[in-house]
């Protein structure tokens, strides 16, 4: 399988405009190049290293470019960033190369997802039909270090057929790891079989695994499929294999080694074409010196070691996570909830030794409290209220601002308003909008107006009027 890249190819003469999206690109994990609009008009054809071409500019420079992307299969999708003063039915009939239009201010949630589309249309160009699942991949959404590490490593290992081995905490996503590497692989037109092999009593785990015949044993009246059968040219996910009895570790191994095995009751040898990937939150190498895991199945399994951090080492992609943990819910659920910067940046602060699944647990309780609400920091149960005192890191902050910004984090407390029978004062309501805003750029930035400017993408000197005419106090910064 060749490997996907997620570069972006910008058209812009604007320099400010191209900085902003570049700044937001980089931040969830996708180079961006860019490119003069006389350049793009120039050649009719863009380099198969980009999933999708952003084309920012107006009607009269986007209707050659999107003529060029309509008359030809070979082209990445494009995403229209435009005004509205025309509709995409003026510039080309044919709308398949059309992943969607953005506005001024994107959504940040709009926006992933119709990039992590185009990577799912360079996977089917590349005969790969869209079988990589767009929300798993998303739930790996993170801008750490430690994410893209994890991210590079699934590529690297997803079209081998090596056996990998899943570390870290529970809550972490060790599922989710293995569903991307199967999804990613030459086998993702087969099954992915899950199997716990903690929450198996171990006296069934064998016939679970490899099925068992008729009469094999006190309740078998029927002959049955093991996982392995079921798992046939795919991935068989093991979690939790710390927990597999000393037995079945025997077992095991025989399958890896030989790839064979029998069903429970039969002497019928099976052979098996099954990727095992596996998993557990213990330490492995500490229970072989205990002799309660076996030495030999480790290294078999260890080829290819994966290790998921914990949230509290990547606490810089909370607000992402809370992002995508809101947007699935709204999706699934119907329902939905926002939280405030503040209510945001004390959650940065918890340990969360449950990881993520900890945080998403916690979103479902907000929402089931608060439907449709904003969750400010008095809302937030005692547990998550940090030291007040404590600060976070400037990665933290900016994650938080684009979170905010792009997350549309801040649109139950400003920007969704029902109009009822009495109307509003729209100039007012407008104003009060942009006095929050700005008010809450300037938390974010400990009052410092350049840092602020940046967050609202405004010259520093547009806020500094703003401000003077808000009445809003500022530092000199």
């Amino acid at each position: 399988m060749e490997n996907t890249t997620n570069k972006v190819l910008l058209v812009s003469d604007d320099q400010s405009k191209s900085d902003h999206f570049r700044e937001i690109l980089q931040f969830i994990n996708f180079e961006t190049d860019v490119i003069s609009i006389n350049d793009f008009k120039s050649q009719n054809t863009v380099d198969e290293k980009y999933i999708t071409v952003l084309l920012p500019f107006a009607k009269a420079n986007v209707e050659h470019a999107v003529s060029c992307f309509c008359q030809s299969d070979s082209q990445p999708p494009y995403i229209l960033y435009k005004d509205d003063s025309y509709t995409v039915k003026e510039l080309c009939d044919k709308e398949e190369a059309l992943l969607g239009a953005i506005e001024t201010r994107p959504k940040y949630e709009h926006l992933i997802d119709l990039l992590h589309q185009a990577e799912l249309f360079q996977v089917a160009r590349q005969k790969e039909d869209g079988l990589k699942n767009k929300e798993l991949f998303r739930s790996l959404v993170g801008s750490s270090a430690a994410m893209q590490k994890v991210r590079h490593l699934i590529k690297q290992v997803a079209s081998s057929d090596a056996s990998v081995l899943i570390l870290g905490e529970s809550g972490t996503g060790k599922e989710v790891v293995a569903q991307n590497i199967h999804n990613m692989s030459n086998r993702r037109h087969h099954p992915f079989v899950p199997v716990n092999c903690g929450a198996i009593p171990a006296e069934l785990l064998e016939s679970e695994l490899f099925g068992h015949e008729k009469g094999a044993f006190t309740g078998a009246i029927s002959a049955r499929q093991g996982r392995f059968e079921l798992a046939e040219g795919g991935t068989l996910f093991l979690d939790e294999i710390g927990d597999m009895p000393m037995n079945m570790q025997v077992k095991l191994l025989r399958v890896l080694q030989e790839r064979t095995f029998e069903r429970v009751g039969s002497s019928k040898t099976i052979k098996t074409n099954v990727r095992v990937v596996a998993a557990t939150h213990r330490d492995l190498e500490s229970m072989i010196s205990k002799g309660e895991f076996r030495e030999d199945l480790f290294y078999r399994l260890n080829v290819f070691p994966i290790e998921v951090p914990a949230l509290r080492d990547r606490i810089e992609d909370l607000p992402l996570i809370l992002n995508e943990l809101v947007a699935r819910m709204e999706k699934k659920q119907n329902v939905s909830v926002r939280f405030s910067a503040e209510a945001i940046k004390t959650l940065c602060q918890h340990n969360w030794s449950g990881n993520v699944r900890e945080l998403a647990n916690l979103v479902e309780r907000m929402a089931i409290i608060h439907p449709f609400g904003l969750v400010e920091l008095k809302d937030l149960p005692e547990k998550y209220l940090g030291d007040e005192e404590h600060s976070v890191s400037e990665d933290v902050e900016r994650s938080i601002s684009l979170a905010m910004m792009y997350g549309d984090s801040q649109s139950t407390q400003s920007n969704e308003f029902v109009l009822d029978e009495n109307g509003i004062n729209l100039k007012e309501h407008l104003q009060k909008v942009e006095i929050d805003l700005i008010n809450q750029a300037m938390d974010l930035s400990d009052g410092v107006v350049a840092q602020a400017a940046k967050l609202l993408s405004l010259g520093r000197t547009t806020l500094v009027e703003k401000m003077k005419k808000y009445g809003i106090s500022r530092n000199d910064g």
